[in-house]
């Protein structure tokens, strides 16, 4: 409730320091979720940033909304990872590298959010289908700038190496030892390789 001399909080605005908590929240639970799966313990999370399990509970109050929250987060860290011009001192190799990482990372998450919504079928693929049309783009540009610069072959599709890496990262929930940074490095070395 505002007082007399204090502004009222504009509708849908955050306070910034409540926006700076839950953006330490989200970053420190998808590296949870990265590290140990979508059921990490919340305590875990809490550790990770620095906030009390209750602050958690207050922003995210079921583990889904949590695992959402994350999973778009991610989107919108990938999706803003690969700038429209990337710079002159940056390799596009290295730039694709780097965010085929990062995207092996988010698959992660993406894998164990199905089994956190696994009564939302409809939300799920609403969700799965976000995440395509946002960063399908962004991939093919990136693959476009590295073939421009003859580091890879000119016809690998954006939709393709997608699947590949979504493919590769699927042996996470199954073996324990499963390297699949590895994995997407020996795919991503094979690209290089096939344009020279």
């Amino acid at each position: 409730m505002a007082t007399a001399g204090t502004p009222a909080e504009p509708a849908g605005h955050k306070r910034s320091d409540v926006r700076r908590n839950e953006q330490t929240l989200l970053d420190a639970a998808a590296a949870v979720f990265v590290r140990s799966g979508v059921d990490a313990p919340v305590r875990e999370i809490a550790a990770e940033a620095g906030l009390g399990v209750a602050t958690i509970y207050r922003h995210f109050p079921t583990r889904a909304d949590l695992v959402v929250a994350v999973f778009r987060h991610q989107v919108d860290a990938l999706a803003a990872a690969a700038p429209m011009e990337a710079p002159a001192d940056d390799k596009p190799y290295e730039a694709l590298r780097r965010w085929v990482h990062h995207f092996a990372d988010f698959l992660v998450t993406k894998h164990g959010l199905a089994e956190a919504m696994h009564s939302d079928q409809a939300g799920f693929e609403s969700l799965h289908n976000e995440f395509v049309e946002r960063l399908l783009p962004v991939l093919d540009r990136l693959l476009k700038a590295s073939a421009a610069a003859g580091a890879i072959c000119a016809d690998v599709r954006a939709y393709d190496l997608m699947l590949a890496v979504g493919n590769l990262c699927i042996g996470v929930d199954t073996f324990p030892d499963y390297r699949s940074r590895r994995m997407v490095d020996l795919l991503l070395t094979g690209l290089a390789t096939t344009a020279g």
